[in-house]
């Protein structure tokens, strides 16, 4: 690249960054500019509307109750997947959706949630709404007169397809109503038989009326008829300052993270800051144009992925200081740093982005939050650092920053015989993963339950209280819960705003009587709360079993696509065998952690424990492409070369395990120091993880390829 171009390259370069960060902060500006296009929040950072319905049923059976709990949260999640959906005493049903205050437009939305059918011309009943698996709004337009009509696309069930072709065959060119509570809400003329289960309904005059159409036909697939008691508007869960700290806190870790590339990669680090700045704004806007709403879950997606798109850098300085130090020129240099770091760099961040490809599609609630956010982060991460830095590197050069004194050398580390040491690392692991599990044991034996479950996992109590003046959200953290955590001696107290009242709701474990009176007491004493003004109930998790089983299948399924791919890629089962051993390596040893320090277990465990898997995923592949890079000019497969291949590849990417473990928990570190109890309990244990990754990387994966690798050797022989 000639000086003049690479002059203006770095000035296009520039520009795009400063507009890209001037729109970022626009966007996430809460008032003035940007207050009516900023990110969405979730319940826990901005609150939004509550909606508590009563099945019309008095006697509603738990699993009719709890069906109808999983098909509203996955009608809820059509809106807004951070939407929470738990049960309130015997026959409630409350629904949250987060970042809206408009009550009456959720409700005109989802529509009352009663009984629906298909009605035959004689009036009796074809199809329930339990049949109809999906029914969506869709936009038609003729090819030939270029006219636009509105249907709605529905989709049932194998057996309700069986049944629907006889009913249209029957009745073909007479009309099926579609009735909901009583009331015929469509009237469609079968035009032809539908024997595959798939039709639209045709005659929607605007797409707002195909809409309201298609969420009355989900709604009315529920197991029980619903009503709705009474709706309102709550405040955030976490309150401003949670929000405001751990923006401080990203802000206070991405500037270490710019002066320790810098401090340790000179130009290189300069070029990967500037990166990641964009990386940040980028990240901001795409979070903003497809309307995905931040949650603390998202936020460690959010932070994951930041922590990857250093290690891509890292990667590759590494890659161009040993290339200067072999003697090339660092022009040189710098093309084959790219080349040789980009087998690591891809097979790491496909393998972790079919996992948040997985736990997208099959997971719901906090999972998809984190999904999408990892996902999106994952591509731009890959974008900065593969295309951006590669193109401030060569502006940099070109313009008069050549001197290899600028790019650092690195000449051949001596060898660590790491494997030398494999029983010991294997025992601490061994001995670290039965202890959790012998914790689990003791702490069911004497307190009855394995782990510290939150709310969110076991459900509790949630007592509504009108105090006589209206609390803040920082009022209520610092007064009120305080008092409420002196009574249950547990720290996971939640709490809600009611907006425009002076009501709290407050959500604690499952109280005994004689913590419920002395809740009521201490509320009427120190708070001056009148008789009769506290309203208690139980309430279910917000995590329902069917919810757990979906975020397991989620993780088996990505596991073994992550497996399928290793194996693919490195074309050796022992590769893929290992990695996923060493992810599950990592999973364990922070559960013990949950364990050992009674971290409450929550929302946010899940979104914690995928963020290991993906971080123990990534760090596992760059040891292995070292791994095969050096298989592939040794001569033989004996054990001495073996060892030899894999304790020269962990010493050569030893720097980077270091980098991109400490830049990393420099994040959590910084969010950690300043942020709330509830962001402190989520950062905790991401930090446990994130050691616990450096070190499965380093001591245990490339000794389970090793013990495999000879095993598998003796068999053959």
């Amino acid at each position: 690249m000639k000086k003049s171009k690479g002059m203006i390259t770095l000035l296009v370069l520039l520009v795009v960054i400063v507009a890209a960060v001037f729109g970022a902060v626009v966007i996430g500006t809460p008032t003035g500019i940007g207050a009516d296009q900023n990110i969405k929040q979730g319940l826990d950072l901005a609150g939004g509307v509550s909606i508590t319905y009563q099945a019309v049923d008095e006697n509603p059976t738990e699993e009719a109750m709890n069906d109808t709990v999983y098909k509203l949260q996955k009608r809820v999640e059509t809106r807004n997947s951070e939407a929470r959906v738990y049960r309130e005493g015997e026959r409630r049903i409350n629904v949250e959706i987060p970042g809206v205050s408009d009550a009456n437009a959720i409700l005109e939305e989802l529509g009352k949630p009663g009984a629906l059918a298909f009605v035959d011309p004689n009036g009796n009943t074809i199809l329930t709404g339990a049949d109809i698996t999906s029914a969506q709004a869709r936009t038609m337009d003729d090819q030939t007169t270029g006219a636009r009509s509105y249907v709605v696309a529905l989709e049932m069930t194998p057996e309700a397809a069986k049944v629907f072709a006889d009913a249209t065959s029957t009745y073909l060119g007479q009309i099926i109503s579609v009735v909901y509570d009583g009331q015929a809400i469509s009237q469609p003329r079968v035009n032809t038989v539908i024997s595959d289960g798939k039709c639209t309904i045709e005659g929607q005059k605007t797409y707002e009326e195909a809409e309201t159409l298609a969420s009355q036909i989900r709604i009315g697939s529920l197991s029980l008829e619903l009503e709705e008691l009474h709706s309102k508007v709550v405040g955030a869960e976490l309150g401003e300052e949670a929000l405001s700290t751990s923006i401080k806190a990203a802000g206070i870790g991405i500037l270490l993270i710019v002066i320790f590339m810098i401090a340790m990669y000179l130009i290189p680090g300069l070029a990967a800051s500037i990166a990641l700045i964009l990386y940040c704004a980028l990240t901001v806007l795409v979070l903003w144009f497809f309307d995905i709403t931040l949650t603390l879950p998202g936020i460690a997606g959010v932070i994951l992925s930041i922590g990857m798109a250093v290690d891509a850098n890292v990667i590759i300085f590494a890659r161009i200081r040993e290339e200067i130090g072999a003697g090339r020129s660092v022009e040189s240099a710098i093309k084959a740093g790219f080349q040789k770091a980009l087998s690591a760099i891809l097979d790491g961040n496909i393998t972790t982005f079919i996992a948040a490809i997985v736990l997208g599609l099959r997971g719901s609630g906090p999972v998809k939050g984190f999904a999408y956010t990892l996902g999106i982060g994952i591509v731009l991460s890959m974008f900065t650092a593969l295309v951006i830095t590669r193109l401030l590197l060569r502006s940099f050069y070109a313009i008069g920053l050549k001197a290899p004194k600028l790019y650092g050398s690195q000449k051949e580390r001596k060898t660590v015989n790491f494997l030398s040491k494999k029983a010991v690392f294997f025992a601490i692991s061994l001995v670290v993963i039965v202890a959790g599990f012998v914790g689990m044991g003791i702490r069911n034996g004497s307190n009855g339950t394995a782990m510290n479950y939150s709310l969110d996992f076991v459900g509790g109590n949630s007592s509504t209280v009108t105090f006589q003046e209206d609390y803040s959200i920082e009022e209520i953290s610092s007064q009120i819960v305080p008092v409420v955590e002196k009574i249950t001696g547990d720290g996971n107290v939640q709490t809600q705003k009611i907006d425009g009242t002076n009501e709290v709701v407050i959500k604690t474990r499952s109280l005994s009587l004689e913590e419920r009176e002395a809740f009521n007491a201490a509320m009427l004493e120190q708070f001056g709360v009148e008789e009769g003004s506290i309203i208690s109930e139980n309430i279910s998790s917000t995590v329902s079993s069917e919810m757990k089983s979906d975020a397991v299948w989620a993780v088996v399924i990505a596991t073994l696509c992550m497996l399928v791919y290793i194996w693919f890629r490195f074309k050796d089962i022992r590769f893929a065998g290992s990695a996923v051993i060493a992810l599950i390596h990592d999973v364990l040893i922070v559960l013990a952690f949950y364990v050992f320090t009674w971290t409450s277990v929550g929302n946010t465990f899940i979104a914690c424990m995928l963020t290991i898997v993906g971080y123990s995923i990534n760090a596992t592949i760059v040891i292995f492409d070292r791994i095969r890079e050096n298989m592939a000019v040794v001569r033989g497969q004996d054990k001495e070369t073996l060892k030899e291949v894999v304790n020269s590849s962990v010493t050569q990417t030893l720097s980077r395990s270091i980098n991109t473990s400490l830049t990393t928990f420099i994040m959590v570190f910084v969010l950690w120091l300043l942020g709330v109890t509830s962001i402190r309990e989520f950062a905790m244990p991401l930090m446990a993880g994130i050691i616990c990754g450096a070190y499965s990387s380093v001591c245990i994966t490339g000794a389970l390829w090793y013990v495999f690798k000879v095993k598998f050797a003796k068999k053959k022989k």
